[in-house]
Parts: C-alpha cells; structure tokens; sequence
C-alpha cells in the first residue's frame, strides 16, 4: 500500500491510497492490478483512533463518490468513523476497464476471461486484502448501496470474520431467483413507473410521441456519437428509479424541439441533455456485467432482450402504442452497435452474456448462520431491487434488521442531503432504534 497523496477541504482531511493486488485472488503470484481508495476523516478526529466504515458503491461499474464537503451521509459516517471511499476494481482509479484498456487483453475471448474478474466477489476479496493491510485482525463496518449491498451479502458469505457491522441501502440482493424473473418483476416495475410519470406530466405523452415520430422519419444522433433511435430515447428511464427522475426527464422534454428554417427539428440542448443522462459508454462495466451479477453457474442469455418480449407495450415503433414506455435498468445486445465507444466490446459482451462459468456469489449455509449485526433500507417501490425479494432474503438471514420505507427511492442515501437514512441505519446497528 503507497499513500500517494493527502489534501484537505474544510473541516476534512483525505488521503489517497493505492493498492496492489492479484488480479486473480486464488493466484497471486500472477498478474496484478492497482486498486484506488480514499480515506476521509473530519480534521478534529485526524489523530484519533477510529473505527473504519468502508462505502461499497452502487453499479457496477461506477466508483465511489468524490467528497465536495462534510454533507450528507458522510458528512454523518466522519462524527464516528474514519471512511474509506472505494473505487471498485475497473472503475475510475482502479485500473479502469473501457475500449481502450481491454484493447490491451487481445481477442474477444481474452477480454472476457479478463473482464469475468470483475463481479462482486473479486470487489470483496480486494477489500478483505486492504482490511488486512489498514486494519490487522480488526474487523471493520461497510456501507453497501446498491450494487453494494451485492457485494456486503458476498462478504457476509464469505468474509465474515471480517465484519464487525453491515448497512445496506437499497441493495438485498434477490438470492436463489432466476434472472428472468428478476427482469419479469422489474419490468413491472418500471411498466408503474411509466404510469406514474404520465400521471404526473400527462402533457408529456404527446411530446414523447412526436420525439417518436420525428426518430422514425429522420436519422439522428447524439452529440458523442450514438444513433438516437426510439429504443435509445426510451432508455432515459433508466432515471425513473430515482427520487428527482421523473423532473429530469420531463424538463428534457421540456427543450425538446426547436424551430429552423426547415420546421421543427430537435435542440441540441436536448440531445446533449439525452447523452448527458446515459451512463451505458462511461460506465462501461455497467453494459458489460450487468446481468452477470445476477449470474451462478448459469448464462444471462441476454435476459432484459429476451424477457423484453413478453412485454410488446415497450414497442415504441407501434403507433398505436399510447403512450410510449420509457425501460430502466436493462442492457440490450443492440446497445453494442448503437454506441460507438461500446461497439469494440460487442463480441467479448456476448461471450460473457453466453458464460455459464459464474462462480458461487452467495453461500446460503453461510448466510443462514449470520452473526454479524446487519441492518439494511429497503424502499418499498423501488424500481432497481424488487422488495419481495429482498424481504425473503431477510427472512432467512439471521440478525438482519429490515427499515421498510416508501419515503425514499433507490438513491435515498445520496438524495438524503442531512445524512438520515445513514444515521437512522446507523442507530438501528447500534441498538438505538
């Protein structure tokens, strides 16, 4: 481990760590790769004896938040605990997978073998690693959102001995559940979301329909590059998830046509407004193992495409389709074509969508006798993790304590700008609520 460097903001000190460690766990005389941190502890604990909290950040593919000040639920974590800000392998300063870095691997099959290194069971061997090097024999407390939560029901598996306490914040991970009907339930989902939005913004079924229309008469594309085609459009639900989603899609809308010489043709505010939003090129590990985190033993399949077609409402193509269906959280073989900076994965994306290699990512003997104290939020509509099956995994996980609420969405802990759903959680672990 190197502390590269150290900086402050007000009231906070930060300290950057690099990691090097084995790209294969059960190998670790072999090839290696780098794994970023960031330590955070308020300036009057900087000296102090801390327990460590450890943030597992939602995805995949996406790394750890970069701290702007003490505010929101960090701004809660540093009164008790010095934080260490990951960056899961692959992402941001962790030897960050895209186009150009899996160029290196070679062929298709090489940056599959590669990329199958990357699931949330590697993420928790590499923080087992750094726990030993920061920590000794001292367990530490981890913080899980999302795709999080994933990795924190890995680690309970695993790792508990590691473990002295678990939160989790939208992300109880739908165990023992085939992946299509993890896709059949979450298109369900986002089929009462699409509702919900058109109740809110009723205006917006016409203007979604004429953005429609105008895609099928006229090629368009997308500031960085991609084809905007009407099943990209509807992408844009993907934002439907989270607590100011809806406003965000519909002030996009909002902008969407502007007058020319010509007639109306759409803004360039718009379609940078669109680009801006999907996050499927600069998250790449998102569109590359998306559905291989639901995956043991068995292949994706493309599941999303697959399970797509029991649900003919999505087709944007049928005029008579009223209104137009935005999707959420799905990835689609046809992605890999459309973005430019996906198109040199497309073979490796279907290997791995066709790999029936997945190891074990949770052990069910293991989880049934849990001792480490676990607490988590589940949101009662969230769009992302469906609650029915996060309640039955609660239900046979010993000392997991459940929050049920439908006072937040999926990014409740990040929305939460005072930091409450971290300290409620918090309170809970400690046997205070």
């Amino acid at each position: 481990m190197a502390v590269i460097t150290q900086h402050r903001l007000p009231g906070l000190v930060l300290k950057d760590h690099l990691f090097d460690l084995p790209l294969r766990h059960a190998k670790p005389n072999d090839r290696r790769i780098e794994v970023f941190a960031r330590e955070a502890v308020a300036l009057e604990h900087e000296h102090a004896e801390l327990p460590w909290l450890v943030f597992f950040q939602g995805g995949p593919g996406s790394g750890s938040p970069r701290p702007m000040g003490r505010t929101g639920w960090l701004g809660a974590a540093l009164k008790k605990f010095r934080v260490l800000l990951l960056d899961q392998r692959g992402t941001a300063r962790s030897s960050r997978i895209d186009a150009t870095s899996l160029a290196i691997e070679g062929t298709p099959e090489a940056q599959a073998d590669y990329l199958a290194c990357f699931r949330a069971d590697a993420i928790v061997e590499d923080a087992e690693a750094i726990r030993r090097e920061l920590c000794g024999d001292l367990p530490w407390t981890i913080l899980g959102q999302s795709f999080g939560g994933f990795c924190a029901l890995n680690y309970l598996s695993f790792h508990p001995a590691g473990l002295k306490g678990v939160i989790i914040t939208g992300g109880i991970p739908p165990i023992g559940v085939a992946i299509d009907d993890i896709y059949r339930a979450t298109y369900q989902r986002v089929i009462d979301r699409n509702a919900e939005f058109y109740r809110r913004y009723p205006g917006d079924a016409q203007r979604v329909r004429e953005v429609v229309d105008y895609l099928q008469a006229n090629k368009v594309y997308l500031p960085g590059g991609a084809h905007l085609t009407p099943a990209v459009l509807q992408l844009l639900g993907l934002d439907f998830g989270f607590s100011d989603g809806f406003e965000t899609v519909h002030y996009l809308l909002e902008e969407a046509f502007i007058t020319g010489p010509e007639g109306p043709n759409l803004s360039h505010n718009f379609l940078h407004g669109i680009d801006m939003r999907l996050p499927f090129e600069t998250s790449p590990l998102f569109s590359l193992l998306h559905e291989a985190l639901y995956c043991e033993g068995t292949a994706s399949g493309w599941s999303a495409d697959r399970v797509r077609q029991e649900f003919p409402m999505f087709d944007a193509g049928n005029a008579e389709q009223q209104p137009v269906l935005f999707t959420g959280e799905m990835i689609y073989p046809w992605m890999f074509e459309v973005f430019p900076r996906l198109a040199p994965l497309a073979a490796a994306a279907d290997l791995l969508a066709n790999r029936t290699e997945w190891p074990a990512l949770y052990c069910e003997h293991a989880l049934a006798a849990n001792k480490v104290p676990t607490v988590a939020a589940v949101y009662a509509n969230d769009m992302f993790v469906e609650r029915r099956f996060s309640e039955a995994v609660v239900a046979r996980v010993p000392n997991i304590r459940m929050w049920l609420t439908s006072e937040y969405e999926h990014n409740g802990l990040r929305a939460d700008g005072e930091g409450r759903v971290f300290s409620r959680l918090l309170d809970m672990l400690e046997g205070q609520a």
